[in-house]
C-alpha cells in the first residue's frame, strides 16, 4: 500500500474535520433482511476473512504532529473482531419497525474514534422467522460501489457458502512518524507534478495548435472549478430550513424492471427516474404545506474510482447542483434532470475535488459547515447484485442504505438488489417535522413515475 493510501485523503479529512459539528456526521447504515437467522460461527468467520481483504476494517486513525499530513491509518494493537460483531434479539413484536428504530439510534450514534470505524449487529427475533444485518460504517471507510465491493469479499452466492482462499492482511507500513510524514508529502508531490504534466504537455500543444481554443479551454476549467466550489448561503426550500440532530428512517421497495421500463420510455436512465420520482415527491410535499417550489439544489455522489484502486475507500466527491422541481410532465422531468445530471458529471474540474477539498480543508470549519447545510437534500444511487445474495447460510432479501444527511433534510439512497430497488431514506426531523408525510410523498411520487411507462 502507498503512502497516500495509508492517509486519509483531502475528501475524507474535509468529512471527518466536518464531524466537530454533529449535524454533518458521515456515518452509513445499512440494513439487510435475511430470510433465516445466520450461523454465527461462520458469519463472524466471514467478517474477519474481510477485515484482511480491507485493510482499513483493522486500522484505527492516529492524528500526525501539527496537521503536517491527515491523519493515518494504522493497524488497532487492540483489535478484536467480538468488539465489532454483535448479537441482539428484536423486542415484541419483531417486525420492520424495530428494525427500522435500532437502525435510526445506529445512524445518530458517534463511533468511538481509538477502534476501527465499523459495527455489525445481527437482530433476531424478526417476524417470520427472519432476521436483521445491521452494517454501520463511517463514510471514510467506504462509498456505496466501495461497500458492493467489500460484500464481494463477505458474501455468498449460494446457501451453502462459497469457497475462499485466505488473505494475508493487507496493512500498512510502520515507517515512524517523521519518515512517514515526508512519504506522504512526497507521494501528494509526485502525483501533482505527474498530474500537472499531463495536463501542461496537451496544454502547451494546444496553444501551439490552436490558441483560440486552449483559452477556451482554460477558461472553461476555470469556471468549472468556480461551480463546484462556490459558496452557498441561502436554501432553496422554503420549508426544509431547519437542521438538527434527530433522525428518522424509512423505506420504500420499488421494482426495478418497472422503473427501468419507465426511465427507458423516456429515454432516460434509471437515476433520472430515481430523482424525478424524489422532485415530484418534494413538489407534493410542499404543495401540502401550501408552499410552491420551483427549484431545489441537490448533492449527489459522482464516483472518481479508478481501475485498480483498492476495495473499499471512499471515492466519490458531492457535487451540489439546482434542479428544477416545477416541471409538468414526468417525461419532461426526466429529460431536465437528465441534462443537468449528465452535465455534472462531464465538468471539467470533478477530477480536481481532492485538491479542492484539500483548499477547504485550510478555512474554519464553520464558514465550510454552512455551506452543506443549504443543501436540500442528497440522492444516491448504488448498483447491487442483480442475483440472489447470502451471508452464512441465509438469503439476503432486501439491502436499505441510510446515507448520512450531511447537513442537508434529508438522504435517500437506492440500491438495486435482486429485481428490486430498495430506497432508504435518512431525514433530519427539524427540517422534516413529518417525516411520514414526506415517505407518503415520496411513495405517490414513485407512482406516477411508475405509471409513465403504461401511457
Amino acid at each position: 500500500m502507498n503512502s497516500r493510501e495509508s492517509h486519509m485523503s483531502q475528501s475524507d479529512l474535509f468529512t471527518w474535520s466536518m464531524e466537530q459539528d454533529p449535524a454533518l456526521r458521515s456515518t452509513i447504515v445499512s440494513v439487510m433482511i435475511l430470510d433465516r437467522a445466520p450461523e454465527w460461527d461462520r458469519l463472524v468467520r466471514m467478517i474477519e476473512r474481510g477485515t484482511h481483504a480491507v485493510g482499513r476494517f483493522r486500522h484505527r486513525l492516529v492524528a500526525v504532529p501539527f496537521g503536517l499530513a491527515p491523519p493515518r491509518w494504522r493497524t488497532d494493537p487492540n483489535f478484536d473482531v467480538a468488539m465489532h460483531v454483535r448479537r441482539a434479539v428484536l423486542p415484541a413484536p419483531g417486525n420492520l419497525s424495530a428494525v427500522l428504530e435500532f437502525a435510526r439510534s445506529e445512524a445518530m450514534t458517534a463511533f468511538d474514534p481509538v477502534r476501527p470505524l465499523w459495527q455489525f449487529t445481527v437482530l433476531d427475533g424478526l417476524e417470520d422467522g427472519r432476521s436483521a444485518l445491521v452494517f454501520k460504517v463511517h463514510h471514510s471507510l467506504t462509498d456505496g460501489i466501495g461497500g458492493i465491493q467489500i460484500a464481494g469479499e463477505m458474501v455468498d452466492f449460494a446457501r451453502g457458502g462459497t469457497q475462499r482462499d485466505e488473505l494475508p492482511d493487507a496493512g500498512y507500513s510502520e515507517i515512524g512518524v517523521l519518515g512517514d510524514i515526508l512519504a506522504w508529502n512526497w507521494s501528494v508531490g509526485r502525483e501533482l507534478m505527474r498530474g500537472g504534466v499531463s495536463i501542461l504537455l496537451p496544454a502547451v500543444r494546444r496553444v501551439a495548435t490552436d490558441p483560440i481554443g486552449a483559452v477556451r479551454a482554460g477558461t472553461a476549467l476555470a469556471t468549472s472549478l468556480l461551480r463546484l466550489a462556490r459558496p452557498i448561503t441561502r436554501t432553496l426550500s422554503p420549508l426544509m430550513t431547519e437542521r438538527g440532530l434527530a433522525r428518522q428512517v424509512a423505506v420504500l421497495d420499488v421494482p426495478f424492471q418497472d422503473l427501468h421500463a419507465s426511465a427507458h420510455r423516456a429515454g432516460c436512465t434509471v437515476n433520472d427516474a430515481f430523482l424525478t420520482a424524489l422532485l415530484i415527491g418534494m413538489r407534493d410535499y410542499h404543495a401540502k404545506h401550501g408552499s410552491k417550489v420551483e427549484h431545489l439544489r441537490v448533492a449527489m455522489p459522482i464516483s472518481l474510482r479508478k481501475d485498480g484502486d483498492p476495495i473499499g475507500g471512499n471515492r466519490i466527491t458531492l457535487a451540489r447542483f439546482a434542479v428544477p422541481v416545477d416541471v409538468p410532465g414526468t417525461a419532461d422531468l426526466m429529460h431536465a434532470l437528465d441534462e443537468v445530471v449528465e452535465g455534472w458529471r462531464h465538468e471539467p474540474a470533478i477530477p480536481l475535488s481532492n485538491a479542492v477539498a484539500g483548499t477547504f480543508n485550510r478555512l474554519p470549519v464553520g464558514l465550510i459547515a454552512g455551506m452543506f447545510k443549504h443543501v436540500d437534500f442528497i440522492a444516491s444511487d448504488v448498483p447491487g447484485s442483480p442475483v440472489p445474495l447470502y451471508v452464512a447460510g441465509a438469503e439476503i432479501e432486501r439491502i436499505y442504505a441510510f446515507g448520512p444527511t450531511t447537513g442537508t433534510a434529508f438522504n435517500a439512497t437506492l440500491v438495486t438488489h435482486a429485481g428490486t430497488c430498495c430506497v432508504g431514506m435518512n431525514m433530519d426531523t427539524a427540517a422534516i417535522p413529518d417525516p411520514d408525510l414526506l415517505v407518503d410523498c415520496v411513495t405517490a411520487g414513485f407512482r406516477t413515475v411508475l405509471d409513465f411507462a403504461h401511457w
